[in-house]
């Protein structure tokens, strides 16, 4: 087999072997035996109406902890369920239920309130809505209350059984969601693997480019390591899932090594000598990644990972290059004293791998004491709380913004709907918008792209299907194929969702009413899709939620949670054990420092797809980010030397410097950002090059830590002039588009 096939296989094998397609699978099964059996005992019709109970509760249906996942899918039915039966009462009155329509629609897309776990809710309830006018017309109330009667009970039933589910899954969840997270590391270590390349490092190290790879691909790992973090770090009870906790916690140890490894690149990119040095420390590093994903992959398979060797042989035999020369920065065995530090950094990198690695194969005991004192403190919490909603009553609130925008897109298209020449089927135009509509033109872009094409190849197949007069039961089959796919890829390729979800749709229709030509079905659902389309990418330009709207608020958390990291990181008590709640106070500043860059890369990302006029000022934020990532590298390096090299260091010459470097980081980043930029204070700590100091691993490290404080301290300053330049660039901008 060639290597080519053979990546599409393993690439094939993970994707259905992921939690998301396991949850998709999940999801499909239990709408397949709900609707079969209400079928079996009570008919057709009072199936095919369950089946949409089914479906407005599957979009919250996620991966989750067990404590409070019925609380986490409780508000889709009870939400769903009134406006069900109103639009059921209101079929046939289009006025009445046009004025229905608008509000509801507004008060559904305001679950935007609740973030990225209020999305769900929303899809939710407007396809209680939308699907409740596929149900044929009623003449007799007592028939609408049997309708919602059989929406009841398939979406209870449903609850009952993701609820089940979850917990039947959770230990398969726990091991697929590290997976996850270590292909994500696996991709990370890759592409810092390319920054020890000649080609790349003189342009990216410590200057990367706007959004590069590498910011993109931390604010990706940032965001699975939390969902890794809720699941696997609730009650880890047994053995087994201690283990897979501290593997965890030690992706988050690499992630640490990874950020430091683009430190001193500048630096050694000066000495050209050291090439060939950085290409094997290149090649390491891809051999890690390599690794990584083997043993991912052994996880997903639920196989015993294979063992690797350790690298520190080859790391150790590495060629220096001291031949004695000098240049303008310095000699150059400074320089391969650097290099020899970066190779120590990826020795930790690779001793991590072999921890992970014995673990995996159950041949070291979990840290124990570390996992149940992070536990409780790193889940995101599962309660439902209306103080999102307190700040959202203000004019620019994004989520008011776009529910409004929701809102008037539903009522237009509703309006154009009635006044189509066919008009059987009203709600898929509005289908299409509630799934395309997203808060941002860059969302709204992406689905409409992906909306568009995959519902001319769903109705391809759906009409093939149609054409075929195939039985009932394989029609809900069909459905239940169609409903896996659609809820397992939403998140991660839309394109599949939309070929899937057009194809569920228009069997759903056949099972509420088979119209009366599946033919004109399938040319009518194209044309509609297509309007909503086009009216969902209209809307999204209507009290438009412009990025740069945000910007200044994610700068100004990005300051204070890197003002925090420094002031937890630099504290005297780090000389303490690991375990103890300081500890935990820089472990939590950590997360909230990652958080906050990752809020701030997806931001500007997304606004790279808007009118070029309403963009934030790219350039000085990607500068800003990378000076982020710079002063996190530097305050982690000092930080593993205090927890790792303790011994080495001189108590009396650092608890100073580490005070008055953490108070010199808080003034230069802690203040309001609409004040004048920051003027360069003199630094705290000697001037210290890295051609006087010492050999790093024989001797004493405080002038090494002194260093990095020195330099930590000037990135701070250089970090706040980037900041305020972004915000006086920002209200500029905003000054000169007003009338």
């Amino acid at each position: 087999m060639s290597s080519k096939a053979e990546r599409f296989q393993r690439d094939a094998l993970r994707i259905a072997l992921s939690h998301y397609v396991t949850n998709g699978l999940a999801a499909a099964l239990g709408l397949l035996l709900i609707t079969g059996l209400i079928h079996l005992l009570l008919g057709s019709f009072a199936a095919a109406a369950a089946s949409v109970g089914v479906v407005v509760c599957i979009p919250p249906d996620q991966p989750a902890p067990k404590r409070g996942k019925f609380w986490q899918l409780l508000p889709a039915f009870v939400l769903g369920l009134p406006l069900f039966y109103a639009v059921q009462v209101l079929h046939a009155a289009p006025i009445w239920l046009g004025l229905l329509l608008v509000p509801a629609s507004f008060l559904a897309f305001l679950a935007g309130g609740w973030g990225s776990r209020g999305l769900p809710i929303s899809v939710s309830v407007m396809f209680a809505m939308v699907f409740s006018m596929a149900v044929p017309d009623h003449t007799s109330s007592a028939t609408n209350l049997a309708t919602c009667l059989y929406f009841t009970l398939g979406a209870v039933s449903y609850l009952v059984w993701a609820t089940g589910a979850n917990a039947a899954l959770n230990a398969r969840y726990r091991v697929l969601m590290l997976a996850d997270t270590l292909f994500a590391l696996a991709r990370l270590m890759r592409s810092q693997a390319q920054q020890f390349t000649p080609a790349m490092t003189a342009e990216t190290a410590g200057r990367a480019p706007l959004i590069g790879t590498l910011a993109q691909q931390q604010a990706a790992l940032a965001d699975q390591l939390q969902a890794a973090r809720n699941i696997l770090l609730e009650s880890p009870s047994t053995t087994r899932r201690q283990q897979l906790a501290d593997m965890l916690m030690a992706v988050l140890d690499m992630r640490d090594h990874l950020l430091v490894c683009n430190l001193d690149l500048d630096t050694l990119n000066k000495h050209p000598g050291h090439e060939p040095v950085l290409r094997t420390l290149s090649d390491i590093l891809e051999a890690l990644a390599q690794e990584i994903d083997g043993l991912a992959d052994a996880l997903m398979r639920g196989r015993t990972p294979f063992l690797f060797a350790s690298h520190r042989p080859q790391l150790e035999n590495l060629q220096w290059g001291h031949d004695g020369t000098a240049s303008a920065d310095g000699p150059a065995p400074a320089a391969a004293i650097l290099a020899m530090g970066m190779s120590s950094r990826i020795g930790h990198l690779n001793d991590d791998s072999l921890r992970l690695l014995a673990l995996a194969r159950g041949e070291v005991a979990p840290n124990v004491g570390l996992v149940r004192t992070n536990w409780q403190l790193f889940v995101s919490p599962t309660v439902w709380s209306w103080e999102p909603f307190y700040a959202l009553w203000r004019w620019n609130a994004p989520p008011l913004r776009h529910a409004i925008r929701a809102a008037l897109a539903i009522g237009t298209a509703y309006a154009v709907s009635l006044a189509l020449p066919w008009g059987s089927h009203d709600y898929w135009i509005l289908v299409t918008i509630v799934v395309v509509l997203r808060g941002s033109l860059a969302q709204t872009l992406e689905r409409r792209n992906s909306r568009a094409m995959g519902t001319l190849i769903g109705c391809v197949l759906a009409g093939l299907l149609l054409y075929a007069h195939i039985t009932p039961l394989l029609v809900l089959l069909m459905v239940t194929l169609a409903q896996a796919l659609a809820h397992a890829f939403a998140i991660r390729k839309y394109l599949v969702t939309a070929i899937a979800a057009t194809v569920l749709g228009l069997l759903q229709v056949q099972m509420l009413n088979a119209g009366p030509s599946p033919v004109f079905d399938v040319v009518e659902r194209m044309a509609d899709t297509l309007m909503g389309v086009a009216m969902a990418w209209a809307f999204s330009y209507v009290l438009p939620s412009w990025e740069r709207g945000q910007i200044a608020a994610l700068v100004k958390r990005a300051l204070a949670a890197q003002t925090r990291h420094a002031r937890e990181a630099l504290g005297l008590w780090q000389l303490q054990a690991v375990d103890n709640a300081p500890e935990l106070q820089w472990r939590l500043a950590r997360r909230e420092a990652f958080d906050s860059l990752s809020a701030l890369v997806q931001a500007t990302q997304r606004s790279l797809s808007e009118p070029r006029a309403v963009r934030p000022p790219l350039a000085p934020l990607g500068r800003l980010l990378a000076l982020s990532y710079q002063l996190l590298a530097q305050l982690t390096t000092v930080k593993t030397m205090l927890l790792l090299q303790r011994e080495r260091l001189t108590p009396h010459q650092i608890d100073l410097p580490l005070q008055q470097t953490a108070q010199a980081i808080e003034a230069a980043l802690a203040l309001d950002t609409r004040t004048a930029p920051v003027q360069a204070a003199q630094p705290v700590t000697p001037a210290l090059e890295w051609s006087v100091l010492g050999d790093p691993f024989d001797g004493d490290l405080s002038p090494w830590l002194l260093r990095r404080l020195q330099l930590a301290e000037n990135i701070a300053q250089e970090l706040r002039s980037q900041a305020d330049q972004v915000v006086r660039e920002l209200s500029l901008a905003t000054t000169t588009q007003q009338p």
